[in-house]
């Protein structure tokens, strides 16, 4: 959808900001383009656009040479969202919403329609805020309604610069996620700058990693963190890159243990059995269709012995997290618990349990996610030298 071809950004005083850049962005792809200031990653992407002319090189838009497309004709092209927002304070949220369908001639109806559905999409009611201005919106609420707005001519390319950089933290963890969620919604080519790793990491299909005027390294978020190209790639993600890995490895069912398993209308009698012939102390309690409901610890059953259904005896689970999401999560869910386990569910199977995670098999899914990239085969396939695979051997 978007290449470059050998382009160069040179200013009259002799600075060169972008220096021979080629690489290509995959249609639908969200690409971060992340590095220090004044790496060139925001004149990159301004390029997109036209807002700055390459000095050298040629940049493609879906096979068409942007240098024979009137800027104007091409910017409406692309949606373009900025760290400021750059709302107009004297039109309402709608009217902002749907300025770019009325620059291209739409029926004022339609265009206000089209506004309204982009509002809802992105978490804002238009009955509540349509009418607003921008003023009476919180710094995330005009950060939605200036992602909406350029989305709202439906356009191929989105262009993001810093767009949530002027936010406390915690909203802008809420507009990530929400992003994330509308992209896997809308699917369009994205360019997204930023200077903060963390954040290229979490939201980018791939990353472009940049020194002075050139990329560095252009790889996914893995491999970014587990194999970084350069001394210096390997400097900016950090020394605790390792836990920067944790957001991008979702996990799979070959991370986890399979412990006791019982139902909530089993006697206890089967459970202390079944605890004591597998040495364990406690078991996960499901519901008659295979559906977490909690768990019950060895004492609970060795009290009941007499009898009893492990109903009776069962306690809630609260540590859980769905197949999928980031081990980052997990390790999260378990401090946040205290627990030494915790449960994974099938969350598009109806909540099926699949078994649980520890954190020794956290540990081990992160360090079979590296050799897998590096061996280039799945992570199931890797196998990793770990205490319990010793004590097996020896």
């Amino acid at each position: 959808m978007i290449r470059f071809e050998h382009v160069t950004k040179r200013y009259a005083d002799g600075t060169t900001a972008v220096d021979d850049l080629s690489f290509e962005v995959a249609e639908g792809e969200l690409v971060t383009l992340v590095g220090p200031s004044g790496c060139g990653k925001t004149t990159t992407m301004k390029m997109v656009n036209r807002l700055i002319e390459p000095t050298e090189g040629r940049i493609f838009l879906d096979g068409d040479d942007i240098s024979t497309i009137d800027p104007v004709r091409l910017r409406r092209r692309i949606g373009y969202v900025i760290q400021q927002v750059g709302l107009f304070p004297h039109r309402t949220v709608l009217e902002n919403t749907a300025t770019v369908p009325h620059l291209l001639g739409w029926k004022r109806g339609k265009g206000r329609e089209r506004a309204a559905e982009l509002l809802d999409l992105v978490g804002l009611d238009p009955s509540v805020h349509g009418d607003r201005y921008p003023e009476q919106l919180s710094g995330g609420q005009r950060q939605r309604v200036g992602v909406a707005r350029a989305l709202a001519a439906d356009p191929p390319v989105l262009l993001m610069d810093e767009p949530f950089g002027a936010v406390d933290p915690v909203v802008r963890e809420r507009l990530q996620n929400e992003f994330l969620k509308l992209q896997a919604q809308v699917r369009k080519t994205v360019l997204f700058v930023t200077h903060d790793i963390e954040e290229a990491v979490r939201l980018g299909d791939r990353i472009a990693v940049y020194g002075q005027g050139r990329i560095e390294q252009f790889d996914s978020p893995a491999t970014v963190l587990g194999a970084p190209a350069t001394p210096y790639v390997a400097d900016f993600v950090g020394a605790d890159r390792g836990l920067k890995r944790l957001s991008v490895t979702p996990v799979e069912e070959s991370d986890l243990d399979q412990p006791p398993v019982v139902h909530l209308d089993d006697p206890l009698a089967t459970a202390t059995e079944r605890l004591r012939s597998q040495g364990a102390r406690w078991a996960v309690v499901l519901d008659g269709r295979d559906n977490l409901h909690g768990w019950i610890p060895a004492d609970a059953t060795a009290r009941g012995a007499a009898g009893g259904a492990v109903r009776d005896h069962a306690r809630r689970m609260e540590a859980w997290l769905p197949l999928g999401a980031p081990l980052k999560q997990g390790f999260a869910t378990m401090l946040q618990h205290d627990a030494g386990w915790i449960a994974v569910v099938d969350e598009e199977g109806g909540g099926r349990f699949l078994g649980v995670l520890t954190p020794a098999r956290l540990h081990e899914a992160l360090r079979r996610s590296i050799d897998a990239d590096a061996q280039d085969v799945p992570r199931a396939e890797v196998a990793v030298e770990t205490v319990a695979t010793v004590a097996r051997t020896s």
